[in-house]
């Protein structure tokens, strides 16, 4: 029987085979190699039962070539993962092992082994085993780094390969929210467009709605001199004809032809004077009719204030001729001149008066007894600004239509009878184009009040 020293090679070789397997990681580097190592307790169980069952020389022999094959296979897995760190230190911590059993095997076959002889009491062989086993350890420990920095490196992969999959899916819904805010983009360019042409069409009705006013002031303002002009045109010749009579006759009157020419001057003059101020109305319905060129001039603001109050009155008449009112002019005498466009601030008049007309006409249609329709216009001149209010006793604004009184398209006149747009551009023209302000004051049943500023 042999003792425990004959086969401690061989269990010491299992050991290398374990503990290098573990440190070079050869189940994942190469497999192959590893599937023969684990059978390597194979051979090495038959050597300890030799061992223990025969012992002898013999046996020496089979431990020593096993621990031989074991160092072999080792510098040959060592060689092919010599680019592998921790290969490097399992190389360090065979080498000197190696050395030592070669020279045994040397030793060997001249029949003696001074070596072993020299290490009877193994401390020699102990301090081999013990510098393998801790440079494998040092190995292992690599391995462990390396292991731990390789997961650290998978981590980091799967985590930029997340970030990139969630990039690709960020850039996919950008570019869907992308074409999904383009089409909205493009329905708003649609609707803003229908929205611009929409204005624009009622923007030329309201133009058009104030020029038919002003057209029917001016019919009506023009027909008074008319009338007279043709009335004494009559008279005239109904005069003429009488005077050749009395001409024509044997014995005539000079005291009745003297009479006759006297009328007939006097109808002339009449007739003159009723055709200048039919010619002045033409003029002025010429010039309002021009279009604004945006230039401005001095404007007599009281005169402006008597020629639009009494448009808007006649034309308010000229389609309803069982109304009337009452109109008050309380305008500064002395009130100066203001640099502006007359034409803009006859449309912000006309529309002011035909509103305030509209009003007293709403409340004399409700019946309300004793009441009498009333509009006042008065200027004033006060510090650097003059000042217009238009005033009438009609049905009033409510105060939460006063806040959006100047707002587009926004009326308090049933369908069909106002667009909306006429105090939000006279507010415009006025705030706007001319610097001023626009007011309004209301009491709901009592009345309203426009105030308008100019700087002078």
């Amino acid at each position: 029987m042999a003792s425990g020293n004959e086969f401690m090679d061989t269990v010491l070789g299992l050991g290398l085979v374990y503990w290098g397997r573990k440190a070079l990681d050869l189940p994942t580097r190469l497999p192959t190699w590893d599937r023969w190592l684990v059978r390597a307790w194979q051979p090495a169980a038959v050597i300890i039962v030799l061992g223990i069952v025969v012992g002898g020389p013999v046996v020496g022999w089979f431990d020593d070539l096993f621990m031989a094959a074991v160092l072999a296979v080792g510098a040959a897995v060592g060689w092919q993962l010599r680019a592998y760190r921790p290969a490097f230190w399992v190389g360090v911590a065979l080498a000197p092992y190696a050395a030592y059993m070669l020279l045994g095997v040397l030793l060997r076959l001249t029949g003696s082994n001074p070596v072993r002889d020299f290490d009877g009491g193994g401390n020699l062989e102990g301090v081999l085993v013990f510098w393998t086993g801790s440079l494998f350890f040092l190995a292992r420990s690599q391995h462990k780094t390396l292991a731990a920095e390789a997961q650290r490196r998978l981590t980091a992969e799967q985590e930029q390969r997340r970030i990139e999959s969630q990039n690709h899916t960020l850039e996919y819904e950008v570019n869907q929210r992308t074409a999904a805010l383009a089409q909205q983009t493009n329905a708003l360019r649609t609707t803003l467009q229908e929205l611009q042409t929409t204005q624009s069409q009622l923007i030329q009705a309201e133009k058009m709605a104030s020029l038919g006013e002003l057209t029917a002031g001016v019919a009506h303002e023009i027909q008074n001199p008319l009338n007279f002009v043709n009335n004494f045109a009559e008279v005239s010749t109904e005069l003429l004809e009488e005077l050749a009579e009395e001409r024509a006759r044997p014995t005539r009157d000079l005291g009745l032809e003297a009479e006759l020419l006297a009328d007939l001057q006097q109808n002339i003059q009449k007739i003159t004077h009723h055709g200048q101020r039919a010619a002045s109305i033409v003029r002025g319905m010429l010039e309002h009719s021009r279009q604004s060129t945006g230039e401005r001039t001095l404007t007599d603001l009281n005169a402006l204030c008597d020629e639009y109050l009494r448009l808007a009155y006649h034309g308010l008449r000229a389609k309803d001729k069982t109304f009337n009112a009452t109109l008050n002019t309380d305008l500064a005498p002395e009130l100066p001149l203001v640099e502006a466009v007359s034409q803009d601030l006859g449309r912000v008049l006309l529309n002011l008066f035909t509103n305030a007309f509209y009003a007293v006409r709403q409340r004399q249609q409700a019946g309300e007894p004793g009441y009498a329709p009333t509009v006042r216009v008065r200027t004033k001149h006060a510090g650097d600004e003059v000042m217009v209010q238009v005033q009438d006793n009609g049905t009033g604004i409510a105060a939460e239509v006063q806040q959006q009184i100047f707002q587009p398209f926004f009326t308090t006149k049933p369908a069909g009878e106002g667009t909306g747009l006429g105090l939000s551009l006279s507010h415009d023209i006025v705030t706007k184009g001319h610097g001023g302000t626009l007011e309004v004051a209301s009491q709901p049943g009592a009345g309203t009040t426009f105030t308008l500023r100019l700087p002078v």
